[in-house]
């Protein structure tokens, strides 16, 4: 509400008009975000301890059980602080009557209420020993699918209507967009949603090994929604006269509009690196669910918007390992009647139980992660 409260300001002429630039707002989305995860995080933690909401890992091979037992009651659902510090932030920073903010916000209760309702039922079925343990898989995915299929209506029908480059397939490398049709813009947008917020819900296997990547990825995104929605800042060449957009200099879809998600992104961002403060090994509390679906639902949403599908298996290299390696494992599992490829999926598991530490895991699953988010920059330029 801090823009609305800044626009009033400048429209009784105080001349303050920093507000009006996006990353300015975004810089202090991060930080208001990151502030809340810092003050409100203990008292959170606390909470989930007296209610003894806890993770009980429980995996399918014994030297894995025996490698993550200190896992054992460490809260989890901080998900809820994650979600208490984007939303908060985004709707004090950003114009949330923007049609792309107003979405990101409803995908992120969305998918966090469809979390917090499976992480809540794991944890009844155990403290109660009921053999229901969370959603159904079929249920789950009815709740993610209905959801982006609202999303992918209303941004066809309405947002992108009169946005000949939304309604575009771009691929990295080529300078033209492919025309879809509705149909094909709706699958594409309920894969992509469901997708990855099932690839960051798999990734959230180690203490800070998915808030560490989904910064890494937000932060991308940030620069994506910015390229897409603003203008150049200086006219020095007559061949970029005033009001060409970064967009059409890089040969990128043009989005009016999409650069109001930069400061929900940033809001992701800044909550990332404030639950990191909680969530590193050892961590002290466990985003779950509730807050890993959200998150990886905004990623796939930032990636429809900005036009950006192809290009985010390449920015989220790390979550695109984990749930492949999952699908490999599972297929070839089924396949051989037995056999595996890997010792344990997700492939994070894998490294664990060939020697490597947890930490070593992490970090250079973080680095691959910079290493594809640089990849995927470079390739902006090269059309």
């Amino acid at each position: 509400m801090i823009y609305y409260l800044l626009d009033w300001f400048d429209a009784k002429k105080f001349g303050f008009y920093a507000y009006e630039d996006v990353l300015f707002r975004s810089v202090l989305a991060a930080l208001t975000s990151w502030a809340i995860c810092m003050m409100a995080g203990p008292r959170i933690i606390r909470w989930l301890m007296r209610k003894k909401i806890g993770d009980r890992p429980e995996f399918f091979h014994t030297a894995l059980n025996e490698l993550m037992k200190e896992r054992a009651n460490t809260p989890t659902m901080g998900g809820v602080l994650i979600l208490s510090a984007v939303i908060g932030s985004t709707l004090l920073w950003a114009n949330i009557l923007n049609p792309f903010v107003f979405k990101a916000l409803f995908v992120v209760v969305w998918y966090g209420a469809i979390g917090l309702v499976d992480d809540w039922l794991k944890l009844t079925a155990k403290s109660h020993q009921r053999s229901r343990d969370g959603l159904r898989a079929w249920e789950k995915l009815a709740f993610q699918f209905g959801g982006a299929v609202l999303v992918a209506f209303f941004l066809y029908r309405s947002d992108f209507a009169n946005l000949p480059d939304a309604t575009r397939f771009w691929l990295p490398f080529y300078k033209y967009g492919i025309p879809l049709a509705g149909s094909v813009f709706a699958v594409i947008t309920i894969l992509y949603i469901s997708a990855t917020s099932n690839a960051v819900n798999l990734t959230d296997g180690m203490d800070g090994l998915a808030s560490g990547c989904i910064g890494i990825v937000s932060s991308v995104l940030i620069l994506l929604c910015y390229v897409a929605s603003e203008n150049m800042s200086y006219t020095q060449s007559n061949l970029y006269p005033e009001g060409v957009s970064w967009a059409s200099y890089l040969l990128l879809p043009h989005i009016p509009g999409a650069g109001e998600l930069c400061i929900f992104f940033a809001a992701i961002t800044g909550s990332m690196l404030g639950f990191l403060w909680f969530n590193w090994h050892p961590a002290q509390v466990f985003m779950g669910d509730t807050g890993s679906l959200p998150l990886g639902a905004a990623m796939g949403y930032g990636a429809i918007v900005t036009r950006h599908e192809i290009l985010l298996l390449v920015i989220g290299g790390v979550f695109m390992m984990e749930l492949f390696s999952v699908i490999l494992q599972v297929g070839y599992f089924k396949y051989t009647g037995g056999k595996r490829i890997f010792r344990c999926a997700p492939i994070h598991h894998h490294f664990h139980l060939a020697g490597w530490g947890e930490t070593q895991v992490v970090v250079r699953f973080w680095l691959l992660e910079i290493a594809f988010a640089a990849l995927a920059l470079a390739t902006l330029k090269l059309r």
